[in-house]
């Protein structure tokens, strides 16, 4: 059947390729399950591991989507070209007729992380419709749970391997506030509505009212962190952090400036501490907290984790004015 060669293409493509990176930036791997995408993943499963994949504007290193644009979606493709739809205002249709052609568009950045995702999205569930569809059948979804049963831990979720906590487990990104208003139900609130590089801006609930003027956020570029588990603030789910510095009394508080000419959804990290994020921080961990102790700003406003500068491939993260702050 149709859907069974393909299977069978994909699956010696495992055997015959060479390793290549997962999603998360890191290897494949099966405790990982946004590292990958499944056979039998369904067009929903299949969109949300590619918005959270890790993809910064113009790495071609360890980029896990351009792994599959090379080795699953051209050799799919055959002698039809890499197609990329986009609106006029965001640069229009574009086209690439072999693998090194798209990589380089991407490194130069001619398109971006959301152009890329969008395209390696699509070919994908094209790709898996006629498996997903097959596997619709009581015999197939009996087998596959056979094959692959849910582990049967605290919480139905597998259990987390060992990692350090540093801030490589941490996503912070480029964001870019496109809009925001006052909380309606919170005096020192602001709700944002922030690009981070994914099909759909974040919402975001930042304590800044009593700080930081409306106009100067609107339309900034932001520190944003990505994976912390959305909470309800007065109503409104947040999606986000901003990363602000703060002195010791907490009576000034500033939004970290980020270098001109970064890209909404680019990650902000060190140049020792590379490692992909956690697809999202386990609270009862307090990872994020730990990691925060050791963020600071130098005597250049510079921010730094464990003396190490935080940038991107732009320029580094700055504080304002504050020096030898805490960053919250």
């Amino acid at each position: 059947k149709q859907w069974y060669q393909r299977r069978v293409a994909i699956t010696a493509g495992h055997f015959m390729n060479a390793m290549i990176p997962g999603l998360t930036g890191d290897k494949m791997s099966s405790s990982e399950p946004d590292s990958k995408i499944d056979l039998i993943d369904p067009p929903s499963a299949v969109k949300k591991k590619i918005n959270k994949a890790f993809c910064e504007p113009g790495n071609v290193t360890n980029n896990g989507l351009l792994s599959f644009s090379e080795y699953v979606i051209f050799p799919y493709l055959g002698e039809k070209e890499f197609e990329i739809k986009r609106k006029p205002e965001h640069g229009g249709d574009a086209s690439y007729a072999n693998f090194e052609l798209l990589k380089e568009a991407y490194r130069t950045e001619a398109i971006y992380p959301l152009d890329l995702k969008n395209a390696v999205g699509g070919y994908i569930n094209q790709l898996l419709a006629p498996i997903v569809k097959e596997f619709q059948s009581k015999e197939l979804k009996k087998l596959s749970s056979q094959a692959y049963p849910v582990a049967n831990t605290k919480g139905g979720k597998a259990a987390e391997p060992d990692r350090p906590v540093d801030i490589s487990r941490v996503d912070i990104r480029v964001g870019k506030i496109i809009h925001i208003e006052p909380h309606p139900d919170a005096d020192s609130l602001y709700v944002e509505k922030i690009d981070v590089g994914e099909a759909e801006p974040r919402t975001v609930i930042s304590g800044l009212r009593n700080f930081v003027a409306q106009e100067k956020l609107d339309g900034a570029l932001v520190a944003v962190v990505c994976n912390l588990k959305p909470a309800n603030m007065r109503g409104i789910k947040s999606q986000g952090m901003l990363l602000c510095a703060s002195d010791k009394d907490h009576t000034t508080v500033e939004v970290l400036t980020v270098a001109e000419g970064s890209k909404p959804g680019e990650r902000i990290t060190s140049d020792l501490f590379t490692q992909a994020p956690d697809t999202q921080l386990n609270p009862k961990k307090k990872i994020f907290e730990k990691v925060q102790s050791d963020l600071t700003t130098n005597d250049s406003l510079e921010v730094t984790y464990k003396g190490e500068l935080l940038r991107t491939s732009a320029g580094p993260i700055l504080a304002p004015s504050l020096v030898k702050a805490a960053i919250r």
